[in-house]
């Protein structure tokens, strides 16, 4: 096989990687029933005046499957995270000690799952998306290749497309593994 043609089809497969990660990081997000530090990622605390994760400013812990606990390192920014969390449109109602945050994660209601489920479904389509957005890129990487055959371009792309399947059915997969997860009660 060409070297520049094995070349788009390692970048290819590299990027469809970068589609699947992504979206197992976004599926973290999505909480299924028991407390997870992963459920806070998207939370921003307002720290001397930027933007900064929650993670960087606070030690996150779940001491058990229904409570998140948030030790911030300095006591004086505890107001900031909690009104980061309750602006953070997470559902979750936190409760300050003076020392620490305590969260107790509610149990889903069925209709809370469905919406979960959709926005796993949608996260999942992001990614489907990604990866057909590399396909794409690579057959037109190949067409632009001078000096080879028409065999080599044909074969290539067929190459491309069992990529192609093989990430698409890797989506399909963890987005089954988390459906399931939320859906259990």
């Amino acid at each position: 096989m060409n070297e520049e043609i094995q070349f788009i089809l390692d970048s290819t497969k590299e990027a469809m990687e970068g589609a699947i990660s992504h979206l197992k990081k976004r599926l973290l997000t999505i909480r299924a029933g028991k407390a997870s530090p992963a459920m806070l990622q998207s939370v921003m605390v307002d720290y001397y005046g930027s933007q900064t994760p929650l993670s960087q400013v606070a030690n996150v812990n779940t001491p058990d499957g229904r409570t998140i606990s948030i030790q911030p390192w300095e006591k004086s920014i505890i107001a900031d995270i909690e009104r980061a969390i309750i602006n953070s449109n997470l559902g979750f109602n936190p409760m300050n000690n003076g020392e620490s945050i305590i969260i107790n994660v509610p149990p889903l209601t069925e209709e809370r799952r469905k919406e979960l489920v959709k926005q796993a479904r949608s996260e999942a389509e992001d990614a489907r998306i990604g990866v057909r957005n590399d396909r794409k890129s690579a057959n037109n990487d190949i067409k632009k290749l001078d000096d080879i055959s028409e065999d080599l371009v044909k074969n290539a792309e067929i190459d491309v497309q069992n990529l192609t399947d093989t990430y698409i059915k890797n989506v399909d997969t963890t987005l089954a593994a988390k459906e399931k997860e939320i859906m259990t009660v």
